[in-house]
């Protein structure tokens, strides 16, 4: 069995993101950014795929958390020995990309293991490894294959003798420097007074490394451009102070209250810890291809940022206080849709990159044997009709906190609107980016009246220019449309599309848009045909039902994380307040021990499932935790 994604942690720098999981296996990583080809892909197949184990011989994880505020990581190990401590980190973001794994005994003596596997492009390249002399004498482990180079510092690690490639060249090896009496190197070694040696097809490298009481001992993996000569990696204690430094100082921007408070702070860092220092784009999570069914082909690379995630992401950072973070996924979301309107996508890379061309990798298993893995994806050509008004929606809070808008941003706006105009008509692959044949979405439709409505709000209420007396009738025409196709008055519910009468959880968004209220009788209706279902013996909520084939897809899949929370939601701001934060206590728990959620849960089996951690899911809990917090204020104050 694959490791349970509840038992892994992320760690961030803001431009990538590392899985690690319980037992110090980090089997993900990406380098230089999220979207980058993997030099560890243990999680989508075995650790022959790489992966970089740390671990107590002999020991039990006794502990683990995040060090408060931060994605810095601690686990402490205990052994027959004694007691040590693992911090694992990405420094605080610089050009090349570091993760440092540092060990301090805290108590008696314990002896620490590794098990590193360095596979660069997802596994499809193993590096050449060779021993290298760096200033003032200290050796380190270089590996190079392609455009990739990793430079792996600290006591020295060493080839295992059943993995020596003698015809690499480089004879028998000779000994190098070690952390403890009992570590050496059998490896070629690069004379510093007469150049490379050669060096190894490196399959693995490994070490044991005793250390006592008061000592510490760290390690420091650093990528950079294989052309350019290795970088000087950081100093480990130095990048801890900055790395946990950049955190809290994010973090003291936070204003967040109410129960859930802890809940909401760690999903407010999620999305920090997801999106781009350098560009403000955020990733939908730093994964791929983890299955919204195990043993199933539904999936998908998320590390890409959608226009609906950078939108969803400015609303509900701007309730949370951080308006001038928010300008960042602005700033974003701006400059990847800048141009034509018509060459709109609803995805992009992470510096507004618009071709992410879909393909399979054959030779990894995947998670859970769920096959294909994909990287790249294919829903980044689809129209879909919602996202417009997703865009607007976002950028109509932002204005009411206060954010000034100029002719640039505006004029931005008003294209966005005129793409929506002239796709009036068009039919969709909607939120959920069905495979199937296209439909016109209640869902869709609604967000689109949502478009000409925050753009009419936007002159009538902030004095901005615009044809708002033909924003008025097409947002009029849509409601009449909406009301005539996309509500069924025998099943008291609006439908998923215009020609079927099954519900999709998207509708839950309707109250949010605008359109009607949350306690409206025709919401009323629709939430009860959600509950008879979609919602599952154990109350979560599916996003539709997949045995209707709407979707074009083989397999089924488990509830949706965020569709739940919608429902949690819905519940909270129709007076159902028991049922609010009776099911939100139930999702909470769904989390692993750090607080992170996947896409997807099956209660069945009780792991999470799907790509993770996901942005979306832990904005619906944002959102979820507001709305019950407001709900008993509500109630409070009557």
């Amino acid at each position: 069995m694959s490791t349970p994604l509840e038992d892994y942690a992320l760690l961030s720098d803001l431009r990538t993101g590392a899985l690690v999981s319980r037992d110090g296996s980090i089997d993900w990583l990406c380098l230089p950014r999220f979207d980058s080809p993997a030099v560890f892909s243990a999680l989508l197949g075995d650790p022959e795929n790489g992966r970089w184990r740390l671990s107590v011989v002999d020991g039990e994880v006794e502990d683990r958390r995040y060090h408060p505020l931060t994605f810095v990581l601690e686990t402490t190990w205990r052994c027959p020995g004694g007691v040590a401590r693992v911090t694992d980190f990405l420094p605080r973001s610089t050009d090349q990309g570091d993760l440092i794994r540092r060990v301090e005994c805290l108590e008696g003596e314990v002896e620490v293991e590794h098990d590193l596997r360095l596979r660069f492009d997802y596994s499809r390249a193993t590096p050449w490894t060779r021993e290298v002399a760096r200033a003032g004498g200290e050796r380190a482990l270089l590996s190079l294959a392609g455009p990739d180079g990793i430079l792996v510092t600290g006591p020295m690690l060493r080839w295992p003798d059943e993995d020596l490639d003698a015809s690499a060249g480089g004879g028998e090896g000779e000994s190098g420097a070690g952390g403890g009496d009992d570590t050496h190197t059998d490896a070629a070694v690069d004379d510093p007074d007469s150049g490379a040696r050669g060096g190894q097809r490196a399959r693995r490298l490994e070490g044991r490394f005793r250390v006592t009481a008061g000592e510490t001992m760290a390690w420091d993996l650093t990528w950079f451009p294989s052309h350019l000569e290795p970088p000087e990696p950081p100093e480990a204690e130095e990048a801890l102070t900055a790395t946990v430094d950049l955190w809290h100082e994010w973090a003291d921007q936070l204003d967040v209250r109410g129960p859930y408070r802890e809940h909401i702070v760690r999903s407010l860092l999620v999305l920090r810890a997801l999106t781009h220092l350098d560009t403000g784009g955020i990733v939908a999570a730093p994964t791929t291809s983890l299955p919204e069914e195990f043993g199933g082909s539904r999936n998908w690379d998320y590390r890409y940022t959608w226009l609906r995630d950078a939108a969803f992401t400015i609303e509900v950072v701007v309730a949370h206080g951080l308006t001038e973070g928010a300008k960042l996924w602005r700033d974003w979301l701006l400059r990847s849709v800048a141009g034509d309107a018509r060459d709109i996508r609803i995805m992009y890379g992470l510096a507004g990159e618009r071709q992410l061309r879909e393909e399979e990798l054959d030779h990894l298993t995947g998670y859970e044997g769920s096959r294909p893995v994909r990287i790249g994806n294919g829903a980044a050509d689809q129209y879909q009709a919602d996202v417009v008004g997703e865009v607007m929606i976002a950028l109509h809070e932002l204005r009411r906190a206060g954010v000034h808008e100029d002719e640039y941003t505006w004029g931005l706006q008003k294209s966005l609107l005129r793409y929506a105009e002239e796709n009036f008509d068009r039919e969709d692959h909607g939120i959920w980016e069905m495979r199937g044949d296209t439909h016109h979405f209640t869902h869709g439709r609604a967000m689109m009246w949502a478009a000409f409505d925050r753009g009419i709000r936007a002159v009538e209420e902030c004095g901005l220019d615009g044809p708002v007396d033909r924003w008025r009738g097409l947002r009029d025409r849509l409601a009449e449309e909406i009301e005539e196709h996309g509500f069924d008055p025998e099943l008291n519910s609006y439908t998923q599309t215009y020609d079927n009468d099954e519900v999709d959880a998207s509708l839950l968004q309707l109250p949010h848009t605008g359109y009607l209220a949350f306690d409206d009788p025709r919401m009323l209706g629709t939430v009860e045909k959600i509950e008879k279902d979609l919602v599952s013996d154990f109350g979560l909520v599916h996003r539709y039902r997949t045995s209707s084939g709407l979707d074009g897809l083989d397999g089924a899949e488990y509830p949706f994380v965020m569709c739940t929370f919608w429902l949690v939601e819905q519940y909270a701001c129709s007076g159902r307040i028991d049922d609010a934060v009776e099911l939100m206590d139930n999702m909470v728990d769904c989390a692993g021990d750090l607080g992170l959620l996947a896409e997807e849960y099956d209660p069945e089996t009780g792991r999470l499932a799907g790509n993770y951690p996901q942005a979306f899911s832990h904005m619906g809990l944002i959102r979820a935790a507001d709305a019950i917090d407001a709900a008993r204020d509500s109630t409070r104050k009557s």
